[in-house]
């Protein structure tokens, strides 16, 4: 795993073949931030990674400027990495927590202008996702909600739909919460 662009551009991080989780390909995380860009500044974002697993996302997240970045994971061995990793940064921006993403968006009392979710493709709740993060309060007026998916799943009849994009067997879709 490793950072694309920005401070961090460059650095690696060896995930231990033990886990789980399947990373967000560089190709497809490359041309998601290339997208992103059209729609949110970077610098000073205030960002949300749910589903953390090797945590890609939030260190492309804190490479590119953001000003705090919360990535949730419940996975004990993954968010131990996440940790591993965000403490070799020292990244004051950076906060890991590990939880259940759906316990946790309900109790969470801060707001991101931008979430990232990139649930396991075969999570039973992945169809009420988006309306769980839009209604739990977590996603500031005017934020951007992410979802990463399989293809399988199709969010173009949503009231908040912005687009979609498929690399490969990754797809993501956009949401803004409207003010």
């Amino acid at each position: 795993m490793r950072a694309i662009t920005g401070k961090y551009k460059g650095r690696h991080f060896a995930v231990p073949a033990s886990f789980k989780a399947r990373p967000t390909t560089d190709f497809a995380k490359e041309n998601l931030f290339n997208v992103l860009r059209a729609h949110i500044d970077f610098e000073g974002l205030h960002a949300l990674d749910l589903f953390g697993g090797t945590g890609s996302i939030t260190l492309e997240l804190l490479s590119r400027g953001a000003e705090r970045v919360v990535c949730v994971e419940k996975d004990f061995q993954h968010y131990s990495f996440i940790r591993k990793m965000l403490a070799t940064l020292a990244d004051p921006a950076a906060l890991a927590v590990k939880a259940d993403v759906l316990k946790f968006l309900p109790r969470c009392t801060e707001q991101f202008t931008l979430i990232f979710a990139d649930p396991p493709y075969a999570l039973p709740q992945l169809g009420e996702l988006p309306d769980l993060v839009l209604n739990s309060g977590t996603l500031a007026d005017d934020g951007l909600f992410v979802l990463e998916h399989g293809k399988t799943n199709d969010y173009s009849g949503h009231a908040n739909f912005v687009e979609h994009r498929a690399y490969g067997s990754v797809n993501f879709t956009l949401f803004r919460k409207e003010k």
